[in-house]
């Protein structure tokens, strides 16, 4: 195990829990062995690894939610400690706000910018629009996605000193994403959290546990610092397969080269990184692949005209003219409910409610849907995969076997005679996406095709899809994945159209941010409304009124001058720093006055 790093100057951190020789056997099979490492009072810790080498059962153990079978984990007196599993412990009974809110009242939990933020942040809104009895929706009847939101809710509201997520990002979409990793990342509790979610590791991490084979690794930074830290290890060591090391060795390359660096000060030697990866070719040649998708694909692919989509008697797309073309490489991005899984289908099918969709005559379609299809239980792996093809051609020469292709996705030589209704999610996962690719399609739709995958299995996939010579639609909530493997991003925002985003998701989320931010300019308006009923208010309540006006007036144009300074300054990120903190802080008094204002406007 790498050696620990040493820590900023200053006053040393108190370790909040620590993990001592612990080991951990199931059945034949050890998933812990020996294995000792501390979480610090200021550690955001992110833990990576395989499907099934012992990520979630080492944050159980961490969490005292399940004993080792050797070894000590003690905690810091007095600990408030917070923990999300991927099974929420909610009351079905209850409503939404007897687990969320618990007994505050309406204007003590609605001046509480912590609790405005988090419902804001995971719901869209106070109001939590898309939920039939906003919080006063009963918990039973809610889908696993709108249950684990909740419990998220419930666990970020309450003040910890350490808390404890397992897969979090599961059932947010992208803005949800970007929110709750600003949450945390400004939170002063310390954090360990399993995700398989890159860009979040990397915005919200400064320490990782890479879970192998019985040992946890311990690195300095997040996830890009810890794609290269990994590889400088794997090198000097000499340990790994080939096969690995490249895959490894080519993600540098992507992180290097392929999108904007992740990091700014990587903590150990660039010049091992750069020589890492002096060799080794850009991900994809775009020009080539062009090339080759055209010659397979023809010039039409799908062409939409004047399309309406939609979904019962919601109109999600209208007058929609749109094209996709050969070595088309396209992300989908948006809102839920805007369309994204809507429109895929539609153009599957090639009909629509209203327009026309005309489908190129060489177009050879596959379709991963969010739905893992039905399989045999009783057949095994390669099996399943041969049922397809015995071989596949990845264009340009390359042919892989069924059993090859099953190696390179996670099923080694013992695992491919595994029955298929002893698979886990994530590796039904990985075997749908498989059999889609043994079909040797030309166009592929690809519908959340992260979910239940982990990172390794995610780079290989990626890998594969670098050299995939076709078309590409991908719907996904990661964007990692989504940079890594589209050359465009489209938009659907609620509004009825497509939008292309010259640059890319980062705009998309400005987009949003953009939109939000009318909604209450728009609604600022509404206080001078009640006031024309002075005479049911005491003159004390009346002069309150005028004064909070008088002071939302006075925060709104401190605030117009604010976002003045932070456009002239904004390659200044010690400055930019300062002016949000003010920001932020003119935000909380923002919502104090006007949730006053409401309580005084309610007694007229």
């Amino acid at each position: 195990m790498p050696e620990p790093t040493s820590r900023p100057s200053g006053k040393p951190a108190r370790n909040l829990v620590n993990v001592e020789a612990v080991r951990k056997v199931f059945g034949t099979r050890t998933l812990l062995d020996g294995v000792s490492l501390g979480v610090g009072e200021h550690d955001r810790i992110g833990v990576v690894g395989r499907n099934g080498d012992g990520k979630t059962t080492l944050i159980r153990i961490l969490a005292r939610q399940e004993p080792a079978d050797d070894g000590r984990v003690t905690h810091a007196g007095g600990l408030r400690f917070g923990l999300l599993t991927q099974a929420d412990s909610l009351d079905p009974a209850a409503t939404v706000r007897q687990e969320v809110i618990g007994d505050l009242a309406d204007h003590e939990w609605a001046g509480d910018p912590r609790v405005r933020d988090v419902l804001t942040g995971l719901f869209g809104g106070l109001d939590l629009p898309g939920f039939p009895a906003g919080l006063d929706t009963v918990i039973g009847p809610l889908s696993g996605g709108e249950r684990r939101r909740i419990a998220l809710a419930k666990l970020l509201i309450a003040e910890q000193d350490l808390i404890v997520l397992d897969e979090p990002t599961n059932h947010l979409d992208v803005e949800g994403i970007a929110w709750l990793a600003e949450h945390l990342a400004a939170r002063r509790s310390a954090l360990v959290v399993v995700t398989h979610d890159r860009w979040f590791l990397d915005r919200v991490c400064t320490r990782m546990w890479d879970v192998q084979r019985g040992q946890v690794y311990a690195y300095d930074g997040g996830y890009s610092d810890y794609v290269f830290a990994r590889a400088e290890r794997e090198r000097i060591a000499a340990s790994e397969e080939v096969k690995r090391q490249n895959l490894v060795r080519k993600e540098l390359a992507w992180l290097r080269r392929g999108a904007p660096a992740r990091t700014s000060k990587p903590r150990f030697r660039i010049e091992a990184a750069n020589a890492l990866i002096a060799d080794v070719p850009p991900p994809r040649d775009g020009a080539e692949l062009m090339k080759f998708a055209s010659a397979r694909l023809g010039r039409t692919v799908y062409d939409l005209e004047d399309v309406t989509v939609t979904a019962g008697d919601r109109t999600l797309l209208k007058d929609l003219t749109w094209q996709l073309g050969p070595g088309d490489r396209i992300g989908l991005v948006g809102v839920n409910g805007a369309g994204k899984t809507s429109l895929l289908r539609a153009m599957a099918a090639g009909r629509a409610a209203a327009g026309t969709i005309t489908v190129g005559k060489t177009v050879r379609l596959a379709y991963l849907s969010q739905e893992v299809g039905e399989l045999d239980p009783e057949w095994r792996v390669l099996q399943a995969v041969e049922q397809v093809r015995s071989r596949v051609d990845l264009g340009k020469g390359r042919e892989m076997t069924a059993s090859q292709l099953c190696e390179r996705f996670g099923f080694g030589k013992e695992r491919q005679w595994t029955p298929v209704g002893d698979l886990s999610g994530g590796e039904r996962r990985r075997l749908q996406i498989l059999r889609l690719l043994m079909d040797e399609p030309n166009v592929l739709f690809l519908d959340e095709p992260t979910n239940d995958l982990d990172i390794e299995t995610l780079t290989q996939l990626e890998d594969l899809l670098d050299g995939w010579p076709g078309s590409m639609v991908v719907i996904s909530h990661d964007r990692f994945f989504v940079e890594r493997v589209t050359d465009r991003v489209f938009a659907l925002l609620g509004d009825g159209t497509l939008r292309m985003l010259p640059r890319g998701i980062d705009e998309y989320l400005e987009r949003r941010a953009a939109r939000r931010e009318a909604a209450p300019a728009s609604a600022a308006q509404a206080p001078a409304a009640p006031a024309a009923k002075p005479a049911q208010l005491s003159r004390a309540s009346q002069k309150e009124i005028q004064r909070i006006e008088r002071q939302l007036e006075r925060i709104g144009e401190k605030e117009s001058a604010l976002h003045g300074e932070m456009a002239e300054h904004a390659t200044d990120f010690a400055k930019m720093a300062e002016l949000d903190a003010r920001l932020r802080e003119l935000a909380g008094q923002r919502d104090e006055l006007e949730t006053r204002w409401l309580e005084l406007a309610e007694e007229a």
